[in-house]
């Protein structure tokens, strides 16, 4: 069975006007939604850290590497000084 989180605008008519959901509302349904999270441990955000920062270091590598001999082979070709 499906829970309906839509507020007051739930099992109306499309034809019909939909009412805006009161800020009230909306504080409840966000509440509600982060209780479900699963909040990452500190060994996890740890580990997702250290893995972002390599793949981020690596990239920066690829990158300044394809720069670096795209741009000699400009010089080479142009003549460059």
């Amino acid at each position: 069975m499906a829970i309906d989180t839509r507020g007051e605008t739930a099992g109306k008519p499309s034809g019909e006007k939909k009412s805006r959901t009161t800020p009230a509302l909306f504080y409840r349904q966000v509440v509600n939604e982060l209780r479900k999270v699963i909040w990452p441990t500190r060994k996890d955000l740890v580990t997702y850290t250290t893995v972002v920062l390599v793949f981020v270091l690596i990239m920066v590598a690829v990158v300044y590497g394809l720069d670096s001999a795209l741009g000699w082979a400009v010089l080479k070709v142009f003549g460059g000084s």
